[in-house]
């Protein structure tokens, strides 16, 4: 038990040493492993963090709730966040492609309480609304992290689902631009029957759409989409795509990474840099990965980006889930290092972030977890500080990419690798009561003497 609880303590807060059976890690790269920090949920199939809150990291529950993982304690709330589960359709078992299936929070959500959620209604169509965080007394505008006001529900899009499944439903604002982007299946049965992911007029299937939340009600369309004043739908940044399934940003660079699940053969995925004008054909159906799927008519007149990375379907795995690029403190080594993985071969692997395959590689047994086991990777997750979750869908659990040995401590704010006047100003700024901040080194809710101590005593 006591080992137990001081590997926990190392994964949520990178200060104890830990041991574990790891592969070798190449020249100059930390050796990692993984670490459960949180179990007993429901199908968790997305993790993510408000912007600004380093003790949190939401977990969505496909059926309908969202839970909170405290990060400085391991625990997970008893309540849920929010619970819409008498509106969400789908999402009753692991096979299931429908449900409560992307989360993202406005960038100003300590100021306006904003977040927003993709799902399939009880109709099987989906929905993306906007909800709030509940005030912590009425007219205050302190919205409370912890309690959702599910009443708040504003509707931003909804769409036609043909069949149960390719729902997509990854959502996620740009670092860069502040848009929401969204990430929409095919629309379901196989081989997209009729087309929807290559028809650009009236039809949001297939695609990347990327709107302004803020411009306008229920939105705005950005000025600069690919498509407005042209042919074809202004709301689309993107389109050729099967079953995106968690899409990331690279949170410094503001590069897009889009994971698509393939038909038969291929699983893929595509890079968009951040300076891309929009309007990829990232070639579904006529392509499938490098490949011809159902080459006829239009196809021929059409200009693909290609993936740069695919791997064979079924001899590495059946289902892609996408990951993030590695922006963290703990493990230095690996900053700019993208993680992915497959849902149903559980088979974990890395590229250098850009869009190569340069250092491609196999992290399944080396990320094999102190207790429990990752079986179903429905997503990674990022928390606040750029640290690295795994959701187990089938298990039920949470896992962490950690270093085996530590070298960044939590009083090393800015992950310069030293505890400095920096950092120091940094916690002296937060002097006061503070919920999820940063320099709430104890996590009690306070950064105060305590705090300054700890920072002290690990200085230099």
């Amino acid at each position: 038990m006591q080992k137990r609880s001081a590997i926990l303590a190392a994964a949520l807060l990178g200060t104890t040493l830990l041991t574990a059976t790891t592969a070798t890690a190449g020249s100059g790269i930390e050796p990692i492993t993984s670490v459960r920090v949180a179990a007993g949920l429901t199908r968790p199939i997305f993790a993510t963090h408000a912007p600004g809150d380093y003790k949190r990291l939401y977990v969505i529950q496909k059926r309908g709730q969202i839970r909170i993982v405290n990060l400085n304690t391991g625990v997970v709330s008893a309540s849920s966040f929010m619970d819409i589960d008498s509106i969400v359709g789908g999402g009753t078992t692991t096979n299931n492609e429908q449900g409560l299936l992307g989360l993202a929070f406005h960038p100003d959500f300590k100021a306006n309480g904003f977040f927003y959620v993709y799902y399939t209604n009880n109709s099987g169509n989906s929905v993306i609304a906007r909800y709030r965080a509940k005030e912590t007394s009425p007219g205050s505008g302190i919205y409370n992290p912890d309690i959702a006001d599910v009443s708040s529900a504003f509707t931003i899009m909804t769409f036609s689902q043909p069949f149960s499944n390719h729902n997509g439903g990854w959502i996620g604002f740009g670092p860069n631009d502040g848009y929401l982007y969204i990430a929409t299946g095919d629309g379901g049965s196989a081989g997209d029957p009729s087309n929807r992911a290559q028809d650009i007029t009236s039809q949001r299937l297939g695609k990347m759409l990327r709107l302004d939340v803020d411009g306008g009600s229920p939105y705005a369309v950005p000025a600069d989409n690919p498509f407005v004043g042209v042919t074809g739908d202004d709301e689309i940044w993107a389109y050729g795509l099967r079953n995106p399934w968690r899409p990331s940003f690279d949170r410094d660079t503001g590069d897009l990474y889009i994971a698509d699940v393939g038909q038969f053969s291929w699983e893929e995925i595509s890079y968009q840099s951040a300076d891309s004008a929009g309007g990829e054909n990232y070639g579904w159906r006529c392509r499938e990965g490098m490949h011809n799927f159902t080459f006829t008519g239009a196809c021929f007149d059409q200009t693909f980006t290609e993936p740069f990375h695919e791997y064979p379907n079924p001899s590495q795995g059946r289902s892609i889930t996408g990951g993030y690029v590695y922006r963290g403190c703990a493990i230095p080594s690996l900053r700019g290092t993208y993680f992915f993985a497959d849902y149903v071969s559980a088979r974990i692997w890395s590229v250098d972030a850009g869009g190569t395959t340069d250092n491609f590689t196999i992290r399944t047994s080396e990320l094999v977890p102190d207790i429990g086991a990752i079986n179903n990777i429905a997503s990674f997750g990022e928390d606040a500080r750029g640290e690295i979750y795994i959701c187990d869908q089938s298990g039920g659990e949470i896992f962490k990419i950690v270093p085996v040995k530590p070298t960044i401590l939590p009083a090393d704010l800015d992950c310069n690798g030293a505890v400095d006047f920096t950092d120091l100003l940094t916690l002296l700024a937060a002097w006061g009561e503070c919920d999820g901040c940063l320099p709430d080194l104890d996590g009690d809710d306070m950064v105060g003497f305590a705090d300054l101590l700890a920072m002290l005593a690990s200085w230099g």
